[in-house]
């Protein structure tokens, strides 16, 4: 399906992998309103369209926005409540990065009646095309999931201390997704030794996870899957970079998503391996590392407060 505001893939399986974070455009008049920082892009989730690339085998739906979340954070409610009352949180019209760095130059921030544009322009119409192959996927399944696709730093003192589980599976604390497909994905981050894994500890699911996976209710199951940027990529450049740690997180992905379609979701998150202190991190290429600023090496212990993706 053909839109400025996402690229969509339709499948037949009862699974619809959602990446609402992958978007990368800006409109160039917000563009000149915009600091540095925030024409860096880096709170991204680099290159999941392309890890995701084999659901397309699979049969899967998949839906992915073509906006940056500082144009509007698709994973936010529409009238921005917090997710984590009482924790600091990113809205739905970001004003910062993860890093605390403000995206807009002095006076250049939007107003109420922007965000309610905004909202009109890019956000509804991304929830109208998922509620839409949700229901869809539902005329010809009994059961569907929703699989909403994440990646993170996994260093951001602002969040969380510590370094950041690699696989990080969020239901909403089981409210979310069917029991028995959680025990399923679970199993398979305790078949293997290569990652660290976590569910519904720092990260619960977001808005999408939280709104869609209601399968008391006769509505989807739906899991929020944050994965640490290490395992997949390297700089902020277009660039899938040959690593076994891709593949076989892919790998991984597939086989719990492939579970997926055969239960009746939440997410999981994926962490960003911090750099040494110093600020570089060997790559064993020979090629760039991750830019310091994007991951700063921490040596503060585990923590287990929640964030929403």
């Amino acid at each position: 399906m053909e839109s400025d505001i996402f690229a969509l893939t339709r499948g037949t399986a009862p699974l619809l992998v959602s990446v609402p974070h992958a978007g990368m455009h800006i409109p160039p008049a917000l563009e000149r309103r915009m600091t540095p920082a925030a024409l860096q892009r880096a709170d991204v989730d680099w290159h999941l369209p392309r890890l995701y690339d084999f659901a397309r085998a699979m049969g899967a739906t998949l839906l992915a926005a073509n906006y940056a979340r500082h144009v509007i954070d698709l994973n936010r409610p529409p009238q921005d409540e917090s997710l984590y009352p009482g924790q600091d949180v990113t809205g739905l019209l970001p004003m910062d990065t993860f890093r605390k760095e403000p995206l807009y130059l002095p006076g250049q921030a939007p107003d109420a009646a922007e965000r309610d544009e905004r909202r009109e322009r890019y956000w509804r119409p991304y929830h109208d095309a998922l509620r839409g192959e949700l229901e869809r996927l539902r005329s010809l399944h009994d059961h569907v999931v929703l699989w909403d696709a994440h990646s993170i730093c996994s260093v951001l003192p602002r969040f969380f201390e510590g370094r950041l589980t690699d696989l990080n599976l969020g239901t909403a604390d089981g409210r979310a997704c069917a029991p028995a497909l959680q025990a399923a994905v679970e199993a398979q981050m305790a078949a293997q030794s290569d990652y660290t894994h976590v569910s519904n500890g720092r990260f619960k699911g977001g808005w999408i996870t939280r709104h869609y996976g209601a399968p008391s209710r006769g509505r989807a199951c739906a899991a929020a899957r944050d994965l640490p940027v290490h395992l997949h990529g390297r700089d902020r450049a277009l660039r899938l970079p040959h690593r076994p740690g891709g593949a076989r997180a892919a790998a991984i992905a597939a086989d719990a998503d492939g579970r997926c379609g055969n239960a009746p979701v939440a997410g999981w998150h994926r962490s960003r391996r911090p750099v040494r202190p110093g600020g570089r991190r060997s790559t064993g290429t020979g090629r760039r590392p991750w830019p310091a600023r994007w991951c700063r090496a921490s040596r503060a212990g585990p923590a287990h407060a929640p964030h929403a993706a």
